[in-house]
């Protein structure tokens, strides 16, 4: 279960990129980051961060981004780690670029300090708990990923769960938090009853059916979220078995982004393997 919790935001996938001279978008941003072109999607997202100062959903995705390209200069950006627990715990780990690392945490910070400021003016302001939810999901990841840190990055995940679903009791459509949520409910839901259980008495609840029917949800509907949903729906299947709905997930994600090689490869990868 440490290889899905590693794969929340760890496997990415191209888009096409908007018109020229379109004003800044965090879609778009996203979009080019999903595609591995992290100097554009970071001229993107700083362009966005300009116009909207104060709003914590600047530096939150450009530490995101910073974050996937450290992944991917690591090689964690193939999805067989994050379903076979063995290639994942058994793999070498590459040493963190101290520089990469330093811009992950000033950004974090930032995005965590205007968030806390605004939830101070006002506690509903949706982007600030948002943002708040997505600073723990990213430092979870680190913490799984990079420093190896399992049960570090499980509080972060349930941190993240709890703001994301204060936001989604006062605002449903804000269908991207149900990311925070669905993995939360997916990761403590699939453990052995016996761990499950001590977890919950913890205040980790989870239930599995319920991750997977919010990842749905980001999936159809979220506008930042929503592919990344995808491949964690693929990745959810290939660890219950369920190889050709897997495929199928994967196959679309490859037609809608062909110039990611990660969709081809694994599907090669599943087409080869005789299961």
């Amino acid at each position: 279960m440490r290889a899905f919790l590693g794969a929340v935001l760890a496997v990415l996938f191209a888009w096409p990129a908007a018109a020229t001279g379109s004003p800044p978008s965090l879609e778009h941003g996203f979009r080019l980051m999903y595609s591995l072109d992290f100097l554009p999607a970071d001229r993107e997202l700083s362009e966005w961060q300009s116009q909207h100062p104060g709003n914590p959903l600047g530096p939150m995705s450009r530490a995101a981004n910073v974050l996937f390209a450290e992944l991917d200069r690591a090689g964690i950006l193939q999805a067989q780690f994050f379903v076979d627990d063995a290639s994942f715990t058994s793999r070498k780990p590459a040493a963190p670029d101290p520089q990469l690392c330093r811009q992950f945490e000033a950004r974090l910070a930032d995005a965590e300090a205007q968030a806390t400021s605004r939830l101070r003016a006002d506690p509903h302001d949706h982007d600030a708990l948002f943002a708040l939810a997505m600073v723990h999901g990213l430092r979870a990841d680190y913490a799984a990923l990079i420093e190896g840190r399992g049960m570090a990055a499980l509080s972060h995940t349930r941190q993240a769960a709890r703001l994301a679903r204060t936001l989604l009791d006062e605002a449903p459509d804000y269908v991207d938090a149900y990311l925070a949520t669905g993995i939360a409910q997916y990761i403590v839901g699939s453990l052995v009853a016996p761990v499950r259980w001590v977890l919950r008495l913890a205040g980790y609840a989870g239930d599995k059916a319920q991750g997977m029917h919010e990842l749905e949800l980001v999936a159809e509907r979220g506008p930042l979220l929503g592919p990344f949903a995808r491949i964690l729906l693929a990745i959810a299947y290939l660890r219950d078995h369920r190889k050709e709905e897997a495929l199928q997930v994967l196959s679309g994600l490859n037609r809608d982004f062909p110039s990611n090689p990660l969709f081809a490869r694994e599907i090669q990868r599943l087409d080869g393997s005789g299961d």
